[in-house]
């Protein structure tokens, strides 16, 4: 190899490395992108996660696309975002995770659905650090009441550490979650970040301040 094709080949290089970072990002940005569309989604449906529920909530968990297919034997599969509320009642970083899970029941096909979990207590998501909880295991979870006002459904003060919300193709679709395993999807976090980070590290980090992460965080403050 001559010397303009050894620079050339260096130089080819070292432009990989200079922009691998920011495409290993693309992914994510756009997972950030599809929770901020699964809130608008929800927040157009005329009955949508109760106002007085959102006030609570202390943390929220997206999964935009769940796979949720079976024959008999069902399966789910999904990645999205959790974020939590600070003491100062502004929303933190996102921390990407992953679901998966299985159920067994009359079912049978396959359906992609977003995925909304509402917790009662940021407990439950700042200790899950680098390992998984399961729904309906260690954390009890039920269907969400749903409406404007959640005056005319059950209480959920007093129930469930969790409340899921799930649709399909624009209405509500009820799918089983117990046994479903949350866990924190460390190189996606990597990616975005730019370092390994444990989950609580990412919710108490000084606030991410890219646009994706802005406009999901405005979207949040409108469904209060």
């Amino acid at each position: 190899m001559n010397f303009t094709k050894l620079k050339v080949a260096l130089l080819f290089t070292a432009g990989l490395f200079i922009t691998l970072p920011v495409s290993a990002q693309i992914k994510e940005q756009t997972k950030i992108k599809d929770a901020t569309a699964v809130l608008t989604a929800f927040s157009e449906m005329k009955e949508t996660i109760p106002s007085e529920l959102l006030q609570v909530t202390q943390g929220i968990i997206i999964v935009p696309k769940l796979i949720n297919a079976g024959f008999v034997v069902g399966g789910k599969r999904g990645k999205g975002i959790a974020m939590v509320k600070r003491s100062d009642g502004s929303w933190s970083n996102p921390v990407f995770l992953t679901i998966t899970g299985g159920s067994v029941g009359a079912q049978i096909g396959v359906q992609s659905v977003d995925l909304v979990l509402i917790f009662k207590s940021s407990k439950s998501l700042t200790e899950i650090k680098n390992s998984s909880f399961t729904l309906g295991g260690d954390l009890s979870v039920a269907a969400g009441p749903v409406g404007r006002s959640s005056t005319a459904s059950t209480d959920y003060k007093l129930e469930a550490e969790v409340y899921s919300y799930s649709r399909s193709k624009g209405l509500f679709a009820g799918i089983t979650l117990n046994g479903a395993s949350l866990a924190i999807d460390a190189p996606s976090n990597k990616n975005f970040y730019g370092k390994a980070m444990t989950g609580n590290a990412i919710f108490t980090a000084p606030v991410n301040d890219s646009a994706d992460v802005k406009e999901l965080k405005a979207k949040l403050n409108t469904m209060k």
